[in-house]
């Protein structure tokens, strides 16, 4: 029978607690009070019977450790509730604020011991009691942890630094530049994540070398800083009657425990360029500066950024995330760790696992996913559509049960653990907090689902890839033997029997690039990955129409990755994407390539449904303006390289799509249009801002329009794009030319206007490590190459109605407003309007035309081709005839017939004329279609990689129909 209470028992009901708890709960209360004095009596008791009873009850059930703390600090719960800190959040600034004070009046390295562990205590009580309570969602809970850590660091440095500087002078660079340790968190505190019992990884640098000045005794840098090092890992990791602050590991520093303890910048940088290793990369994704000189550590972090985020689709991540896994896995059945939330499978490791992964491979591309957070990574891949939203939320909720189940795990006794408790009332205590009651296997069961669903995930984005058929092994044998032996003969016999269809030149190739310079040159893992990507690819080829060529046109963009192998493993990992490399270059030449010039498009070929969809223009738009506003607005190099994949990306799925049939023509030219008026969109946003930011803008005060715009002409205008088409483009503005811009630096306004051309055009044309994005011809702006690069509306308006010439006014039936202000563009629209409907003399406009045209002929056909082949496009009865009829028509007719100005392409056009009774409807329906025909032609010859030209008797209908239109229009009286 158990002796009667000397004080008040909490009379806890069956519904409040359970009553394996309730019993546990009664103890620590009795022990509790006997620690504290009258008052605080009075107080725990009437805080019992208050509406904050449940949470009594609650955090004392859930946190052993929580109780024994009130137990030693009677005044620490009273004072948190008198303050408020028990309900609300704790503000950024006050964790440094509080720590502070508290430190000011230590004179020594004990009294800043006690100070710091008090503080840690104070608030673990604090968190735990918000957390096992539900006041904090998990995001807050490891967001106050990791600022409580970044604030006992950053305080501790602070008197630790003042105090050896007393001791051994101030540290200094070779310039005389004070120098500070900077102090680097990596893990779950550089994520901002820390959990209740964490270590906290470190790693600590100095920018400069140099020595102490001002004491007695001087050291050099290094050696002050691993003093000061030293001594701050003793403050916050050595045990004392008080506890400890955070257990510190520096395991994850250059050289591990072998290495120095700190380091200088430059040792660091050459370390990780000349030994990094991956799983150094994957520490590095969530290293933060959080103590010392903050400046100098962003800028370590920057010059770091490189060797964790490559500039190339990094699949070779996948492989080394895999291994990792594969270590983990056998420690964790080595340890009986199957039970462990973190390591054990569908544990929390493998959601940060897949995060990471993509962080790695597509970090240095996708500037978003370059984010510490892993809340924050996650819903980024779902935006960029790497994974299925359902996916996401998948793992989101399945992390936020986990991280809540860790907590309440750590909580119990404060122990650096995530092993499921085994034993009562440590489960029922763990059961309850997580919202389960005394009922243990329904917790259980919630939890095997949440692991179940995240090792599915897991296992799709790094399981190894799938087993080979049977009849593949066999078949990837015979290339593995043909591969090791690598003789010319045996190499051709084998391709013979493959069913290779010039096996000769195939093996000649294949033994030139395996014997080329280049590929024995290859480092172990890299000369591994080749081998095992060759027998798949030749495989592969087997399917081709033309194995041999399409062989030829592959070895350029193997040559190109020799390098950077993880392409490589891109395509090994994926079946899918090296069947479509194999497909789109047996048909494409000319997107053979564009991949070897950008292997980085080779993350377009691993999905067939993406690659194979190309969306309208407002899709474009949008994608382009998502890519776009993940990238600082002051990086212009990050925007041009944003804007330079897009364009390359897009162009290669229309190209996929042509080639495979799932696109006609006149969409292909459509989309290709769409693409580079969306870019040029995009373009001027980026330049008017950067300039706006220098010199202001010179719009007045309320007026929302920029009053700028960017014609096309030609095929722009027409859209009529090809794959390697040029821009033709004219800037206009119409401000008075008295406008200044408001910046501090203020220009003109065609002094304005002219850098805003000046910088459209160097976005657009400036070569990077993607290439251009459009080559831009403007000699069709007034008065060509010696006009200004930007005409004012007004002088555009009078040069095409007193100066241009006839060719001008043709070009002008081509021209559209892509770019810039609606209300402009309108102006634009109408004044184009008049200048077409002008009244002309028929005989002269015809004559003149004509001649045109014949001198086009003269220089453009070459002498070899005017007889031999038919150049589709000059060619007598091809492409520029049937444009030239058009523009005579419209330019003749237009002033009786209005519609005709509507359109700026020519089959609208051609149907306009119809319409408005000016061709039968049968002439232009065949005008149209061998419109179309030679535009189809023109379009396979480009993907073919071949010249305009076809046989002379090709389309011989077709040019005989437009040839003798041209004679009954243009060469008739």
């Amino acid at each position: 029978m158990m002796a009667p209470s000397r004080h008040r028992s909490l009379d806890i009901l069956e519904a409040e607690l359970p009553a394996i708890l309730a019993s546990e709960v009664e103890r620590y209360w009795q022990r509790l009070l006997d620690r504290c004095d009258a008052d605080q009596r009075a107080w725990y008791s009437a805080f019992a019977e208050s509406d904050q009873r449940q949470y009594l009850l609650t955090a004392f059930a859930g946190s052993p450790a929580l109780a024994d703390l009130c137990e030693r600090h009677p005044t620490w719960l009273p004072d948190l509730f008198a303050n408020n800190a028990l309900s609300a959040c704790l503000p950024d600034k006050a964790w440094i604020e509080e720590l502070g004070v508290s430190c000011a009046e230590c004179v020594n390295a004990d009294d800043l011991a006690k100070a710091l562990r008090d503080f840690r205590n104070r608030h673990w009580l604090r968190i735990v009691w918000r957390d096992l309570n539900r006041l904090a969602a998990m995001e807050e809970t490891v967001r106050d942890l990791s600022a409580l850590a970044d604030a006992c660091v950053e305080v501790a440095l602070a008197f630790l630094h003042k105090q050896l500087v007393v001791e051994r002078g101030e540290p200094r660079s070779a310039d005389g530049t004070p120098q500070q340790l900077v102090v680097i968190a990596m893990g779950k505190l550089g994520a901002g994540e820390l959990n209740l019992s964490s270590d906290i990884d470190l790693i600590f640098a100095y920018p400069e070398a140099g020595n102490t000045v001002g004491a007695a005794r001087s050291d050099d840098n290094q050696a002050f800083f691993i003093r000061l090092g030293q001594r701050l890992i003793k403050a916050l990791d050595a045990r004392t009657a008080d506890g400890f602050v955070f257990r510190v590991d520096m395991r994850l520093r250059p050289y591990g425990q072998s290495g120095p303890l700190v380091i200088s910048f430059d040792a660091l940088e050459e370390y990780y360029q000349d030994q990094g290793r991956d799983w150094e990369r994957y520490a590095l994704i969530k290293a933060r500066c959080i103590a010392g000189d903050r400046r100098e550590g962003e800028r370590l972090l920057t010059q770091l950024r490189p060797f964790v985020y490559r500039r190339y689709l990094d699949f070779s991540a996948i492989e080394s995330l895999r291994d990792m896994k594969s270590m983990i896995q056998r420690e964790v059945a080595r340890r009986h760790l199957q039970d462990n939330i973190k390591l054990g499978s569908g544990g929390i490791r493998e959601i940060e696992f897949i995060a990471q992964c993509f962080q790695l491979i597509r970090g240095g591309q996708e500037p978003a996913l370059q984010a510490l957070q892993l809340q924050t990574i996650l819903p980024e891949l779902a935006q960029m559509a790497y994974l299925p939203e359902s996916v996401v939320d998948d793992l989101q909720e399945a992390y936020r049960f986990l991280r809540n189940t860790e907590h309440a795990i750590q909580a119990w006794r404060d122990e650096q653990t995530q092993q499921l408790p085994d034993a009562d009332p440590a489960r029922v205590a763990l059961s309850f907090t997580m919202g389960f009651g005394d009922d243990v296997a329904a917790f259980l069961s919630a939890l095997e689902q949440h692991r179940q669903g995240v090792a599915t995930h897991f296992a799709n984005v790094i399981a190894p890839p799938e087993t080979e058929p049977d009849g593949q092994h066999l078949s990837n044998n015979r290339w593995r033997t043909m591969l090791d032996e690598l003789d010319k003969d045996s190499v051709r016999q084998t391709l013979e029997e493959a069913g290779f269809d010039d096996a000769d030149e195939a093996a000649r190739l294949l033994v030139a690039l395996l014997s080329g310079a280049s590929v024995l040159r290859m480092q172990g893992s890299g000369r591994d990955r080749l081998y095992d990507f060759l027998p798949l690819i030749l495989e592969d080829l087997c399917d081709a129409e033309s194995p041999a060529a399409t062989l030829l046109r592959l070895i350029p963009l193997i040559e190109a990755v020799l390098r950077r192998t993880a392409y490589l493993v891109l395509l090994i990992e994926n079946p899918g994407a090296r069947k479509r490399l194999v497909e789109l270059c047996d048909a494409s030449p000319w997107i053979a390539r564009q991949l070897a010039a950008q292997p980085v498009l080779l993350d377009e070929l691993l999905d067939a449904n993406s690659l194979f969809s190309v969306p309208e223009k407002a899709g474009l738009a949008s994608e382009l303006r998502q890519r776009l506003l993940r990238i600082e607005n002051n990086d212009l190099e990050a925007q041009m390289e944003a804007l330079r994949y897009f364009r390359l990306a897009h162009v290669l799925k229309i190209a996929a799509s042509e080639v495979t049939g799932s696109l006609p023509l006149m969409k292909v030219s459509d989309y290709l249009t769409y693409i580079a008026e969306v870019v040029l969109d995009a373009v001027l946003d980026i330049a008017w801002q950067n300039l706006i930011d220098k010199h202001g803008s010179p719009v007045p005060a309320g007026d929302d329009q920029r009053h700028f715009v960017i014609l096309g002409y030609g095929k722009l205008g027409g859209l009529e794009l090809g794959y390697g088409s040029d821009l033709d483009l004219v800037f206009l503005h119409d401000l008075p030319s008295t406008n200044v811009s408001d910046g501090e630096r203020p220009l003109d306004a065609g002094t304005f206007f002219t850098r805003l051309g000046q910088r459209i055009i160097h976005i657009l044309t400036a070569t990077t490590r993607l290439g251009d994005l459009y080559e831009v011809d403007m000699r069709l702006r007034p008065s060509g190459n010696s006009g200004l690069l930007v005409s004012s509306f007004t002088a555009f308006s009078d040069y095409q109605h007193t100066q241009a010439w006839t060719w001008e006014h043709q070009a002008l039936v081509r021209v559209r407003a892509v770019a810039g202000d609606d209300n402009l563009a309108q102006k634009f629209v109408d004044l184009r309007a008049g200048i077409l409907s002008k009244s002309r003399d028929i005989l002269v406009l015809k004559a003149e035309v004509v001649a045109m045209r014949q001198k086009m002929r003269d220089h453009l056909l070459s002498a070899s081709n005017k007889n031999a082949e038919f150049d589709i496009k000059q060619g007598t009865g091809g492409i520029v005839d049937i444009e030239f009829m058009v523009q005579y028509a419209v330019l003749a007719w237009s002033q009786q017939h209005p519609p005709l100005t509507y359109y700026t392409d020519n089959i609208r056009i051609l149907e306009s004329l119809s319409e408005q009774g000016l061709i039968s409807a049968a002439d232009t329906r065949t005008l149209i279609d061998a419109y179309k025909a030679f535009r189809s032609q023109a379009h396979r010859l480009s993907l073919q990689e071949q010249k305009g030209l076809i046989a002379e008797t090709a389309l011989g209908t077709e040019r005989e129909i437009v040839s003798r239109f041209w004679q009954q229009l243009m060469l008739s009286p």
